[in-house]
């Protein structure tokens, strides 16, 4: 009797933040909705500061990173020409819980949600001499609210339920790299492990895109299934945050998106805010 291999299974590790817009994103793999053959997923959910120290060690295969790290990690990772969270006029905020003026602010200790975040690298390019502190990304604004700093830096959901706080936005990182580049501000994107090979990247990349694409045209259940990570949002603020971050932009960069990325990075490195020089590659 002949017998029957089974055919081997790829066990392909993904990492991603635990927030609506990146749930959203990964929501037919993550269900199966989208499968590719002889390739299993396993997906870790964790914060960006987190997934960016774990992606110098080339921890997982495909991840979830901020573009400031990317440099840090291009020897071992390229950029994947899909999954990314670009802020059209509008990104990252500085909240407070008076107005303060753009000079003053330069002049006050800021709580910020890590050091390799975008985030972080667009406050030091707007102000490179202003004091910053690290705190949770989730207990910036609790920080600020009990003053403990005058200012704070947001991302994620933040951006939407400052107001609802009675804080007031100072100053909108996506808003001042617009009018200083008139390019979109490239926040997030995929990395994937270059050691996997072109094939499997290939077939990997093509996965991610399908489930991008399997949430835009299922909307509704890739919402439903993303309001478990919307922290504080109800279905109608997590509706507008996924669509600022998942969009056409989110399937594909565009000329300018790419673009973006590298004068980011560029002037990181030109203004001393990142030591490694860095070499942009989409596979």
């Amino acid at each position: 009797m002949a017998s029957s291999v089974l055919p081997q299974v790829k066990q392909i590790s993904v990492a991603h933040s635990p927030d609506s817009d990146d749930a959203f994103m990964f929501y037919g793999l993550a269900t199966n909705k989208v499968r590719v053959p002889g390739l299993k997923f396993s997906h870790t959910l964790t914060d960006i500061e987190t997934l960016n120290r774990k992606a110098l060690e080339g921890f997982y295969d495909v991840t979830a990173i901020s573009f400031h790290a990317y440099p840090y990690i291009q020897d071992k990772y390229a950029l994947m020409p899909c999954g990314g969270s670009v802020g059209e006029q509008y990104g990252p905020m500085v909240v407070a819980q008076r107005a303060i003026g753009l000079d003053e602010l330069k002049n006050v200790k800021v709580a910020v949600p890590g050091t390799m975040t975008t985030a972080y690298l667009g406050l030091k390019l707007f102000a490179p001499t202003i004091e910053t502190e690290v705190v949770p990304f989730d207990q910036i604004i609790p920080a600020v609210l009990a003053g403990k700093y005058e200012a704070g830096l947001i991302i994620h959901e933040g951006q939407l339920t400052y107001e609802t706080k009675g804080l007031y936005r100072i100053l909108d990182l996506g808003k001042w790299w617009h009018e200083l580049t008139g390019l979109p501000l490239p926040l997030g994107g995929n990395a994937i492990r270059r050691d996997l090979g072109e094939r499997l990247i290939a077939n990997i990349t093509s996965a991610l895109r399908a489930s991008i694409q399997y949430a835009l045209d299922h909307r509704d259940e890739a919402l439903a299934y993303a309001m478990q990570f919307a922290r504080d949002l109800d279905s109608q603020l997590a509706d507008r945050f996924v669509g600022m971050y998942v969009n056409e932009r989110t399937l594909d960069y565009g000329d300018d998106g790419k673009e973006a990325v590298e004068r980011l990075l560029d002037m990181g490195y030109r203004a001393g805010v990142i030591s490694m020089e860095p070499r942009v590659e989409f596979v």
